[in-house]
């Protein structure tokens, strides 16, 4: 394997699951380039790529950033059990605070749709599950909140960018 081969290898990925609010997918992506992580969108998103929400979001930032798109959830499946990546999966239902676990270079963390979180084929497929403690009398964070501050903890276990 190449040196440039094994530095994406190492990568963190924010893998975005159906994602269905372009500004928020827009505002994950940008975060990915400029912490230097890789991206996948698992398909359908809820919007065309071409959404001008989700472009003023990404600004010039998402040609900056590597973007797998998988058609499906078993096509993301095929690609990550290829590459030997673990899954972690950010939900309200876990019980493991994000802060708490240990994350490995070449993770991927996993974000649900916006309006309905991931469901129990991911959450079954999922090697960890991880929460981002809140309020009690509150739902949840909004999804690029939550996806930065994961990403934040990830990168400083793992030494950041590479």
């Amino acid at each position: 394997m190449s040196t440039d081969a094994q530095l994406t290898a190492q990568r963190l990925t924010l893998a975005l699951y159906q994602p269905d609010i372009p500004q928020n997918a827009g505002t994950m992506l940008r975060a990915c380039a400029c912490l230097g992580v890789n991206a996948a969108i698992i398909e359908p998103a809820g919007f065309p790529v071409s959404d001008r929400h989700f472009r003023r979001s990404g600004m010039d930032y998402l040609d900056q950033v590597d973007i797998a798109r998988h058609v499906s959830f078993a096509a993301f499946e095929d690609w990550r059990h290829a590459a030997g990546r673990r899954l972690v999966l950010l939900t309200t239902t876990a019980a493991e605070p994000y802060t708490q676990f240990v994350f490995h270079p070449g993770d991927v963390l996993m974000v649900g749709r916006e309006s309905a979180g991931a469901p129990a084929q991911v959450h079954a497929a999922a090697d960890a599950r991880i929460v981002i403690p809140i309020r009690a009398d509150l739902r949840s964070l909004n999804v690029a909140v939550a996806a930065a501050m994961a990403l934040g903890e990830a990168l400083r276990q793992t030494g950041g960018y590479r």
